[in-house]
């Protein structure tokens, strides 16, 4: 047997699957591409979660939009988190050219044009339907973790979520939990202190300046009513093609935290809402981060230990999630090793350091007897991929150079009057196009100090602070009780001890949403 037929015979064997599967392309040996030695997906290992790769120009949003174009075939829904802008084009056929269709000659595979469905979605000003959580959904944990409290700080936002809990002031938006907070301060630092703890004034003003940092960067629009249900994400059209959602972040690439915010969110909101499906034939959805290294850029120690924690969980749920950035090494080592797929395109050498990295992550990949991987990843061309992927027993396949198939939507971005059309046609605008500024936090506090104010000014000034004195014998009673007696019984201890109990709960739990929504 020739090098060429051991070369065929390992690629066929390691990527034949019993199961479905998606073609992203066909094998390449000896830099030719060898028709119909196709490189392939199994469907039950989408939702073991991936990385696509490359420098820039090498080709990686064509593949993520192939990736989506092939899932959606299948009737599985996609999440494509846009940074750049330059997915829209997925709403509208593509055209043929000589190079398209020679690519595809080579591939062993026709090429049709055809366009997909496509919601657009923001966080901002963005054209689509707008996205928004509460501030009650988050929970104190998931909150204090965006806003790099110490524990301290943090236990202070625990209690002050008790609090507007027992009391019934919904924290809905970032104007609540401000109000909140200067309240706990100032006019009800007694009130709260009496039944919670002692609040210090210190981190009171720390918490704020950390959410007026966030609501800088945006968030005042995220926060609030009416809340996304993630099981919108789940539609399949008509046809039977899963909706691909394009999520439009390009106003947000200097503004990180705001995005690692919603990304916290979304996956712990799926987590807690989408069923236990262990090992299913097929994923119920895929998210595609592009980007990627944005999320983790300013993340806290805690805020990737979060993020590790729910990709570790959230393939049971039936979800995958696709890193997309230019190097590897981008992607915290914890999250990398739990990433199944990856599609490395073309990496380029300049300095020394370039040189370290790219021997590093050729490390990532199988050893291959019939490539030198780190050569490889200097000398592919556009479009096309190192590629390795987990079979249906979840060992890693063979790597495989491949030549990539084109994209059949459009390759370039719509017109805002397309987006406009899609937009205005869309029954999920509709739904979530209206904010709705029900009483809250806010509104509840600022009320409870007008009346507070307009008592002050109809009261006598000589009788608004005339307090009964206490006994001598109650002064008697209260000095003979033991220390030890007072933090036994003293309400304040029963208080905190509940206060914790609910607490660590919400914590284990809650911050995965597992107690469910409250709206």
């Amino acid at each position: 047997m020739s090098f060429v037929e051991k070369f065929i015979t390992s690629i066929q064997d390691g990527y034949s699957f019993k199961g479905d599967s998606l073609v992203l392309g066909t094998a390449i040996y000896e830099k030719e591409a060898q028709p119909n030695l196709l490189v392939k997906i199994p469907l039950s290992t989408i939702n073991r979660h991936g990385l696509i790769a490359g420098a820039t120009g090498t080709g990686k949003t064509k593949t993520v939009q192939v990736f989506a174009e092939t899932l959606s075939e299948k009737s599985i829904p996609v999440l494509l988190m846009d940074i750049k802008g330059d997915l829209s084009g997925i709403a509208a056929e593509g055209t043929t050219n000589p190079k398209i269709e020679e690519r595809h000659s080579k591939i062993g595979i026709s090429f049709v044009p055809k366009k997909f469905p496509v919601e657009f979605l923001t966080l901002s000003d963005e054209k689509g339907t707008r996205l928004r959580a509460t501030v009650s959904e988050f929970g104190p944990i998931l909150i204090s973790k965006i806003l790099e409290l110490n524990d301290t700080q943090a236990g202070l936002i625990a209690v002050l979520f008790k609090y507007c809990d027992d009391k019934n002031y919904p924290l809905l938006d970032l104007k609540d939990l401000k109000k909140i907070l200067q309240y706990a301060a100032a006019e009800g630092k007694q009130d709260i202190s009496k039944d919670y703890g002692a609040i210090s004034p210190a981190s009171i003003g720390t918490i704020l300046r950390k959410v007026v940092e966030l609501e800088q960067q945006g968030a005042e629009k995220f926060f609030g009513e009416r809340s996304f249900e993630v099981e919108d994400l789940l539609r399949i059209d008509e046809n039977g093609n899963g909706i691909i959602s394009v999520l439009r972040l390009i106003d947000l690439q200097d503004r990180p935290k705001l995005f690692s915010t919603f990304m916290l969110s979304l996956l712990a909101e799926i987590y807690s809402t989408f069923p236990e499906l262990g090992d299913k034939a097929e994923p119920k959805l895929v998210i595609v981060i592009d980007e990627a290294h944005l999320i983790f850029k300013e993340a806290s120690k805690a805020l990737l230990d979060q993020i590790e924690t729910i990709i570790k969980l959230i393939r049971s749920k039936g979800v995958g999630i696709y890193f997309c950035t230019q190097n590897p090494t981008d992607i915290p080592k914890a999250v990398l090793s739990q990433l199944g797929l990856k599609v490395q395109h073309a990496l380029r050498a300049f300095t020394a350091q370039d040189r370290k990295m790219i021997k590093l992550t050729s490390e990532n990949y199988p050893i291959s007897e019939f490539y030198k991987t780190d050569e490889l990843l200097t000398s592919l061309g556009i479009g096309e991929a190192a590629i390795s992927t987990l079979n249906e027993k979840g060992v890693p396949t063979p790597l495989a150079a491949t030549l990539l198939c084109a994209p059949r939507s459009r390759m370039d971005i719509l017109t805002p009057e397309e987006i406009d059309n899609n937009v205005r046609t869309s029954t999920l605008f509709n739904k979530y196009k209206d904010v709705i500024d029900r009483e809250s936090a806010y509104e509840i506090l600022t009320k409870k100090l007008d009346v507070a104010k307009d008592f002050e000014l109809k009261v006598p000034e000589e009788t608004r602070y005339q307090f009964p004195q206490p006994t001598q014998r109650t002064t008697t009673r209260r000095t003979e009780k033991s220390t030890m007696d007072k933090v036994i019984n003293s309400q304040l201890s029963k208080q905190v001890g509940r206060t914790l109990v609910r607490e660590i709960t919400r914590g284990l739990l809650g911050v995965l949403g597992m107690g469910g929504r409250r709206r």
